[in-house]
């Protein structure tokens, strides 16, 4: 691994922050160098919201999100009012659930302790509901101009290219940090976070990196060894378990579906969904929700989280009017929209409605 030498990490900004100030991308969130030089500062709000929205996500999944949120809720006084199951609808199709949870929890405890203001320091912002180590020096560095030292999978590709870190993440991932922290400036280090994400985002990317246009090219490793697209080196990832479950669909003769809200804590907590069993390797059989005639759909429902693929046996049911379900409640097509649904209960409506119809009839635009 080549050491950080003090010279090199002053040039390696410079070539950086002159790369980021010609190319930054345009992003909703984001205020750009052109705009700072005008005296704008980036909202903390806005800053954290992306962030949070970001892991573990794209740019291009995030944005449309972003801006119905920050359309909705414009401040984080106007989050920290709004109802739980509004958030978690508008929040449907991110994934990792957990974190709209948190996103809530922060936002009161901002309004509540912090008078609707974010906290300027990272170990002040790490106080907060669901802020880790990450989230904290991305709003820190970006949003009030800390020298907190920003890593995320691109920073952590780049510095691995740069450096020639043969130890294979996750093992690496405190040694690249501390790289990282090296090279992070006390002048313009949000910027330099941001140009370090971008750099991995655009052309220090997984496969076929651009090096021939990398404003640090001169200073990589990797890239004088000819080898830039083997870093990061890895660990060979074990094989994702597949779990079993059912989702039964029971549709009444009214038209309302048969839905329950999951439990707050866990997968997909406080979400939208069908009624069904554990999810499991060997999930028992539960016993349906509602009386009627149940058969099952010969589609499978598949979907694959962070850590197993699942493997849905969707059973569907018409029941009458005065049906009485022991699990759930029974809810009008108009009282939700399948975007409200977590994906993979979508996926579970999409193959039950070639048994019912029921897409057209409860959302136009789906």
């Amino acid at each position: 691994m080549q050491k950080v030498r003090p010279n090199d990490a002053t040039e390696i900004g410079v070539a950086l922050l002159g790369w980021y100030d010609a190319h930054a991308r345009s992003m909703p969130w984001r205020t750009g160098p052109a705009d700072l030089m005008r005296g704008l500062r980036p909202d903390p709000y806005r800053v954290w919201l992306s962030e949070v929205m970001l892991q573990q996500t794209t740019v291009a999944a995030v944005t449309g999100y972003f801006n119905r949120f920050t359309t909705r809720w414009p401040t984080v006084a106007d989050l920290a009012s709004a109802k739980d199951e509004e958030v978690m609808a508008e929040w449907a199709g991110l994934g990792y659930y957990a974190r709209a949870r948190n996103l809530l929890k922060c936002a009161r405890a901002v309004v509540a302790d912090h008078r609707g203001a974010f906290p300027a320091e990272p170990e002040m912002l790490l106080r907060l509901p669901g802020i880790g180590s990450y989230t904290a020096a991305a709003v820190a560095s970006i949003a009030f101009n800390r020298p907190a030292t920003v890593v995320d999978g691109n920073v952590e590709r780049v510095i691995a290219r740069l450096y020639a870190v043969e130890t294979p993440l996750p093992n690496a991932k405190p040694a690249l940090t501390v790289l990282a922290t090296a090279l992070t400036p006390r002048v313009r280090p949000g910027d330099h976070a941001q140009a370090m994400m971008d750099l991995g985002a655009t052309i220090c990317t997984p496969k076929n990196p651009g090096c021939g246009m990398c404003p640090l090219m001169a200073y990589c490793a990797a890239h004088s060894q000819g080898t830039a697209a083997s870093f990061p080196r890895r660990r060979e990832k074990p094989e994702k378990p597949t779990r079993q479950g059912l989702a039964y669909v029971a549709l009444r003769e009214d038209g309302a579906l048969l839905l329950e809200r999951r439990p707050d804590r866990g997968l997909l907590g406080g979400m939208l969904g069908f009624p069904g069993s554990d999810w499991a390797v060997f999930a028992p059989d539960p016993a349906p929700p509602v009386s009627g005639e149940w058969h099952p759909l010969a589609a499978t429902v598949r979907h694959t989280f962070t850590h197993f693929h699942l493997s849905l046996a969707v059973l569907v049911a018409q029941v009458d009017k005065g049906a009485n379900p022991e699990r759930g409640q029974f809810m009008p097509m108009g009282a939700f929209r399948p975007s409200d649904l977590p994906t993979v209960m979508r996926k579970v409506l999409d193959v039950a409605s070639k048994e019912f119809g029921l897409i057209e009839r409860n959302d136009p635009q789906a």
